[in-house]
């Protein structure tokens, strides 16, 4: 009997670092902005300012903000091992920013009338991680 790799399964969970110094940052109430200005790929900070600016009504910048997490995010996880596709568990940690960037994208582009947009942020999240579609409706 042959033993080795699993060929059916799927590609493995990728799981982005953590970044200690702007976490804790985060969790001592320091503004968003400010962790952003100093930890620049720290996906968090960006999906905070996201979420703040669509609250505050202002779409635009929940989208700019929202991109830029985004797009950390996106780099983080191709230096993690991520090849276009497979799950980012929502359970680590660390993936909660750049899933939150992503579901905010989202967000934000359909309230600015992006639908094409919107509904790929959407089906790369559900694609992404079942739970983070959960935790962020």
């Amino acid at each position: 009997m042959m033993t080795g790799e699993n060929l059916f399964a799927g590609p493995p969970e990728t799981h982005l670092p953590d970044d200690p110094a702007a976490r804790e940052a985060l969790e001592a109430g320091i503004d968003p902005a400010t962790v952003a200005a100093s930890h620049p790929s720290y996906p968090m900070a960006w999906a905070l300012l996201a979420d703040r600016a669509f609250e505050a009504g202002d779409a635009v910048s929940s989208y700019a903000f929202a991109r830029t997490g985004y797009h950390r995010g996106l780099d983080q996880l191709r230096r993690a091992g991520w090849k276009g596709h497979g799950p980012v568990p929502w359970e680590h940690g660390p993936n909660q920013g750049f899933l939150r960037a992503l579901h905010a994208l989202g967000r934000a582009a359909e309230s600015i009338g992006e639908a094409d947009e919107a509904e790929r942020c959407a089906q790369f999240l559900r694609d992404s991680s079942p739970a983070a579609v959960e935790a962020l409706s």
